[in-house]
Parts: C-alpha cells; sequence; structure tokens
C-alpha cells in the first residue's frame, strides 16, 4: 500500500559550538501544517537512518495508520569515520562540543523554524551503536531539554555507566534499549573487536536499578542494520 509521502528537506546549520557547517536533513510529516504542533525525533549517523533505516517511509506508514503522534524526524549524518568517532566516541575531541551543539543550537533553531512542543518529554534522541552512545550522553547531561532516548546496540564503556550511575533525575528520562544477542565479537571502525553485549547488559542492570521508564529486549541477531531496521518500528511506536 502507498502511503501519502512526507517530504526530507536538507539544510546547513553553522554552529559556533563545533566551529563548522552541519548538514542537517529534515522530515516533515505528508499533511504538515503551521497549525499543529510536532514532537521532535532527532537521530545522530542520520544519513544512515533515512537511508538503511528507512525511518521516513516507516514514519509515513505509523503516522497515516495513527499509530504513532505527529512528528518531525531530524537526521544529522556525520562527515567520515574520523568525524564520527570525534563527536560521539565519549572521548571523542568534539564529543562535549557535539552535545553543547544538540542542547544550545539545534533544538533552538528547530523550536524557532517548526511548530514544535517546547518540552523535553516531546524530544527524543536516537542512534545506533556510537551514534546510540553520543544520544544517551546528551540526554543524561540535558534531561529537561530531551526526555526520550532510543538505543540501538550503544557503544558502553566506563564512562558511559558512571554517567548512568551519577545521573540524578531518572524520573525524567524514557530510555527505549535493545542489544543483539550475537553481538559479542563486532569488527569496531578502529579495526578491533568488541564485546557489545556484556557492556550492554551492565547498562540494562543500571538502568532497571534506577526510577527511568525504562524497555529493554535483546534480538537474535547481530551489530547491523539488519536488525536495527526492522526493530524500528516498535521503537516509534512504543516511543511516540
Amino acid at each position: 500500500m502507498q502511503f501519502p509521502r512526507g517530504t526530507i528537506n536538507e539544510i546547513t546549520f553553522e554552529s559556533k559550538a563545533l566551529g563548522e557547517e552541519i548538514e542537517v536533513l529534515v522530515y516533515l510529516p505528508a499533511n504538515f501544517s503551521p497549525l499543529y504542533k510536532y514532537s521532535l525525533l532527532i537521530a545522530q549517523d542520520g544519513r544512515d537512518y533515512f537511508q538503511l533505516g528507512r525511518i521516513g517511509r516507516l514514519a509515513d506508514e505509523l503516522l497515516y495508520e495513527r499509530e504513532i503522534e505527529n512528528a518531525i524526524i531530524v537526521g544529522i549524518p556525520y562527515k567520515n569515520v574520523k568525524d564520527r568517532r570525534r563527536k560521539y566516541h565519549p572521548d571523542g575531541e568534539q564529543h562535549e562540543a557535539y552535545i553543547r551543539f544538540l542542547a544550545h543550537e539545534l533544538v533552538p533553531f528547530l523550536d524557532k523554524e517548526y511548530p514544535t512542543y517546547h518540552m523535553g518529554s516531546t524530544r527524543a534522541l536516537i542512534g545506533d551503536s556510537l551514534a546510540a552512545t553520543v544520544s544517551l550522553m546528551t540526554a543524561l547531561q540535558y534531561p529537561h531539554t530531551f526526555g526520550k532516548v532510543l538505543l540501538q546496540s550503544p557503544y558502553v564503556d566506563s564512562k558511559v555507566l558512571e554517567a548512568v550511575k551519577s545521573f540524578r533525575e531518572p524520573q525524567l528520562l524514557d530510555v527505549y534499549h535493545v542489544v543483539g544477542s550475537h553481538e559479542t565479537e563486532v569488527q569496531t571502525t578502529d579495526g578491533k573487536t568488541s564485546n557489545f553485549l556484556d557492556p550492554n547488559r551492565q547498562l540494562s542492570e543500571l538502568f532497571n536499578s534506577r526510577e527511568f521508564t525504562y524497555y529493554y529486549e535483546e534480538f537474535a541477531g547481530d551489530h547491523t542494520w539488519t536488525y536495527w531496521q526492522p526493530d524500528l518500528k516498535r521503537a516509534l511506536q512504543k516511543m511516540f
């Protein structure tokens, strides 16, 4: 069945925090009108979410079937593997600057340009692997700005676990978290092999031990879009 199609526009955005131009993809629903209010979903690895995740087509279907609330989806692509690591990895040189860009530059810009709700509970961040990591770290730093975070197979290290442990307001965050049961030997971009499953289980225990609104599942699969793409439908239904 063909669903009415939303539009995806590319805009460039000057970031003072990062000292560079950032390209942003903005999906507006087929029935977009400035008379309605919209929730916001911001995707790191933005081009991957639109191309490999087909998130725009999925939103068309879910909005048409009224299975999710009105939402604008914003994708932020990375320039290359090094750029991605610099911004997304907890040890990356631009990690803190990227988080500031999201909270202090991108959100005010989107709130000005589009009819969004100006509340943390209506803004979500999503990412896969390292893109999930920076999404989580941002939500932990700015829970009043981003009240929801969707994590697909996040990279988890001691910094991430510590950030969750020391987070003071778990009641503000709604977390969706999945990881593959076969993610024990993941080839990372620095050429190494990593066990993603065990640290994700540690992270899950931490979330469960606190007052987060939390959903967790281990899917039978590995660290690829083959599994993240089909998971997106449920992720959007649960969070929107």
